[in-house]
């Protein structure tokens, strides 16, 4: 031990013995102290490793995308612009000025 870190070798080398078994479930995290996984495929007692990852589905891409839209399009200087000038910017913006 160096430095108060040491590598316990065993947990490092593993040798497996037939297929790894994979499971994968979504769930909504209610207590950030606390997630319960049930009906899982493991024998009670099996060591398993778990990685938590968030979930980064397109409906809530979507919906944060929505949010980001309403509070910009409720910014004072949007709500100054009139379709004209809106218009004429596209336009001035296409013919390269």
């Amino acid at each position: 031990m160096e430095d108060g870190f040491h590598i316990n070798p065993i947990s490092i080398l593993i040798e497996r013995k037939g297929p790894m078994k994979a499971f994968r479930t979504y769930l909504v995290v209610k207590d950030p102290k606390r997630v319960v996984l049930t009906n899982v495929p493991f024998s009670a007692g099996q060591r398993v490793e778990v990685l938590m990852v968030q979930d980064e589905s397109p409906d809530r891409l979507a919906e944060e995308l929505g949010t980001l839209m309403k509070e910009t399009q409720n910014l004072p200087q949007i709500k100054a612009l009139s379709e004209t000038e809106i218009r004429e910017e596209i336009q001035a913006y296409r013919a390269g000025r």
